[in-house]
């Protein structure tokens, strides 16, 4: 697919330092890449690598809340205190649902990281997900539970906090048993305090004094439940089309995790750990994350027909900006 090949190779132009695409249709797959492995080196992006995926993390950690919503364990409108009692000033109010769809006006403790020089001189600190929400939730809420939208990734180190407390086990553990083994996805991994990607993975970069500086080695454990997993392209592809299939979720809870909420973006709809992308006649499910050195994006159609999932590595700390809707577009119904 030409036009896709065109577009990995714009995304370099304009600064990303590598980029791949594995898009699955009804006839077949494409995998294109371009980009190099490693800045100042000739070795191509490997399609096969792992990447780190940031946000997309939050659909794994939605889907397992919607698990034991499905088992009677939880309901979408326990409260935080419930599971939680008085780790959340107003954790009474704020219900697991609005925890999920970014509607409980909790602050964003990512608004508070450190400047690029702190992020690369604190790469290896171990971050604790209870201290992490414990700082965030001194702040005075946004607005009441419920009234609007606002992007918080606090909402899901929350979320990640009461799978632990409803299922007496480590979130790594619930997310393991519940979907990684199932799926047979063995190239996503949970990393925890470990540092390192698998092999064989491209190199992500922060510029700090005009100097680039390899930010793929850290500790991705200040993301936690809301963006700290590792990745491949065909094991998102795979995740997603079992879930959207229901495979993962019983059909009231995945119609649950689709009932969205506006949100400031165009075109975007936000529903329980699960973003909708609505366009004229073609609606795409998913979510994009970003992470120091890497950005994924990874749309799905309704019935998993057509997937797409795109990783980049950047060379800044500036967010490249993502596929435009008409490329997600065309990419859904060219067809191979």
């Amino acid at each position: 697919m030409q036009h896709l090949q065109k577009f990995l190779d714009s995304l370099v132009a304009s600064g990303s330092a590598g980029a791949l695409l594995h898009y699955r249709g009804p006839d077949g797959s494409w995998i294109g890449t371009s980009g190099v492995t490693e800045v100042g080196t000739a070795v191509p992006v490997d399609p096969a690598g792992s990447f780190r995926i940031g946000s997309v993390t939050k659909t794994f950690t939605a889907t397992v809340v919607l698990q034991l919503v499905g088992e009677g364990i939880l309901a979408l409108d326990d409260s935080v205190d419930r599971w939680l009692p008085g780790v959340i000033p107003a954790g009474d109010s704020i219900k697991l649902r609005q925890l999920l769809n970014h509607t409980s006006g909790l602050h964003n403790y990512t608004d508070d990281l450190p400047d690029t020089a702190g992020i690369i001189r604190d790469r290896f600190v171990h971050w604790d997900p209870r201290a992490t929400v414990d700082s965030a939730a001194v702040q005075p809420l946004l607005f009441e539970p419920g009234a609007t939208h606002s992007y918080s990734n606090t909402n899901y180190l929350v979320l990640g906090l009461i799978i632990e407390a409803a299922t007496g086990n480590s979130f790594a553990t619930a997310i393991e048993s519940r979907i990684l083994q199932p799926l047979d996805l063995q190239g996503t991994l949970v990393p925890g305090d470990v540092t390192t990607l698998p092999e064989p993975h491209a190199r992500g970069y922060l510029t700090l004094d005009d100097q680039l500086v390899d930010i793929s080695d850290f500790n991705a454990s200040q993301a936690w439940s809301a963006g700290e997993f590792v990745s491949t392209a065909s094991d998102l592809n795979r995740f997603y089309a079992a879930l959207l299939t229901g495979k993962l979720l019983r059909p009231a809870e995945l119609e649950a995790m689709q009932t969205t909420v506006p949100t400031d973006e165009d075109f975007h709809g936000s529903g329980l750990g699960l973003s909708r992308i609505t366009l004229p006649n073609l609606t795409f499910w998913g979510h994009a994350g970003g992470i120091f050195g890497y950005r994924t994006w990874s749309y799905h159609a309704a019935d998993a027909i057509h997937q797409l999932t795109l990783s980049l590595t950047t060379t800044t700390d500036d967010t490249p900006p993502p596929p435009t809707y008409e490329i997600l577009a065309d990419a859904f119904t060219a067809g191979l």
